[in-house]
């Protein structure tokens, strides 16, 4: 029985090593890309995986940049990984963050068979982000798809050709995108109490970024999120599960309760982050509907997706609109990240200083803004008619009650204010 062991373990390697040796690949690569072999040969995939086995054989295609090795291709052997992929966020990456450029004059055809098959018009998906739109080329390659691209290339966080579970176990590999104004998670979590520990005593000590989004493993890194990027909950059956599963994890360290009351201090801080946000879009459409946003929508360059309408949702610019629109863009996409994110990291200056304190004074600044148009807004040269702007302020506080801004028991009581103005 041993005999027969170890015969069916050299006919392995034989052929593992002759398989190797065959590939048509190997010798000129390891002239013109000796490292990408040197990579391979010390990978889990030497002797199992060939050029071919991911690259495919057609080498005119692989010249022409006609063949990507995508998140499907290692699927092919890493199922549950796929899958959890795209459960998660990660999986769904590129979709919120590309766009379709089809009406761009510098648009790069080869991205289209994300959408499209082959020859085909018809799209079997969909990806719309106004802000790739708007940017050039070379930006979109470097600045947005090189983190977006994460839905379909394993390679960004593993490496192209190594398999050494090392690179992605350390939390390293998660910075270069989870860092920077609109989500630095890589700072929070570096100049944490966490992060402390780890820096100081190792992972054995305190939780880094696999630890606590992908557990065992797990390549879903949401699970136990509560609130997608735009940090508006989700429904309750789902975000109690998902912060049941994250409790779960906690209690490695820590008591059970003692963490559920910690989040639930992050998940007040969330929501009173974001009433400060519905106060400054309210004064900014409030704005928009008595004429007083300069430029207005219509007299710029046209929204991508929106064209000439007003965008305060995740799909704002931040280039060829209002100062007032400007502190609101930073508001949003950057201090209430810093203050939200900030909480959930156990980070107590980014949720105070960093976070909070800018998020309140941006809103001193949208207001004092809004006070400055109100009071540079052009009067009329003739006697004013008191019936003049009397239209335009109906339809105000009218939009107002529509958007849910106000009550009905409020918007009867500024609208018979206003028409009473009228009386003699």
């Amino acid at each position: 029985m041993i005999r027969l062991i170890v015969l069916s373990l050299l006919v392995v390697c034989f052929f593992g090593t002759t398989a190797w040796g065959a590939d048509p690949c190997i010798d000129c690569h390891r002239e013109k890309t000796p490292a990408a072999v040197r990579q391979w040969e010390v990978s889990a995939h030497v002797g199992k995986v060939d050029c071919a086995g991911c690259h495919g054989s057609d080498h005119e295609a692989l010249l022409a940049g006609l063949v990507k090795v995508g998140a499907a291709t290692c699927g092919r052997c890493h199922e549950k990984a796929l899958h959890d992929h795209r459960a998660s966020r990660h999986g769904m990456s590129l979709h919120a963050g590309w766009g379709c450029t089809r009406n761009q004059p510098d648009r790069d055809v080869s991205g289209c068979r994300f959408c499209h098959e082959e020859g085909s018009t018809l799209p079997k998906s969909k990806v719309q982000c106004a802000r790739f739109l708007t940017q050039s080329p070379e930006m979109r390659e470097l600045g947005c798809n090189r983190c977006h691209q994460v839905e379909d290339n394993c390679g960004s966080c593993h490496s192209n050709h190594m398999t050494d579970l090392a690179i992605v176990r350390s939390p390293q590999s998660c910075a270069p995108c989870h860092m920077g104004p609109d989500h630095a998670q890589w700072e929070m979590w570096q100049t944490s109490q966490h992060g402390g520990l780890y820096a100081s005593m190792g992972g054995e000590y305190a939780p880094d970024c696999q630890r606590c989004h992908m557990p065992q493993g797990s390549h879903n890194v949401s699970k136990g999120l509560t609130s997608p990027p735009s940090m508006i909950p989700y429904p309750v059956e789902k975000r109690t599960q998902a912060r049941e599963e994250m409790l779960v994890l906690c209690a490695e360290c820590h008591a059970k309760e003692f963490a559920r009351r910690e989040l639930a201090q992050g998940d007040g801080i969330r929501d009173q982050s974001l009433e400060l946000i519905h106060e400054a879009k309210e004064i900014i459409i409030d704005l928009k509907d008595r004429g007083l946003i300069d430029p207005a929508p219509e007299e710029r360059p046209p929204h991508p997706l929106a064209g000439n309408q007003l965008v305060l949702d995740g799909q704002m610019l931040y280039e060829d609109y209002s100062h007032i629109e400007r502190l609101f863009f930073k508001m949003k996409k950057y201090d209430l990240a810093k203050t939200v994110k900030g909480a959930y990291h156990q980070n107590p200056a980014y949720t105070h200083w960093i976070g909070n304190a800018e998020l309140k004074m941006d809103l001193v600044d949208i207001k004092s803004e809004a006070q400055r148009l109100q009071k540079t807004q052009v009067l009329p040269v003739a006697a004013p008619d008191p019936t003049a702007n009397l239209e335009r302020e109906l339809q105000t506080i009218k939009n107002r009650f529509d958007r849910g801004a106000l009550s009905r028991e409020e918007y009867d009581r500024q609208r018979n204010a206003l028409l009473e103005t009228l009386q003699p």
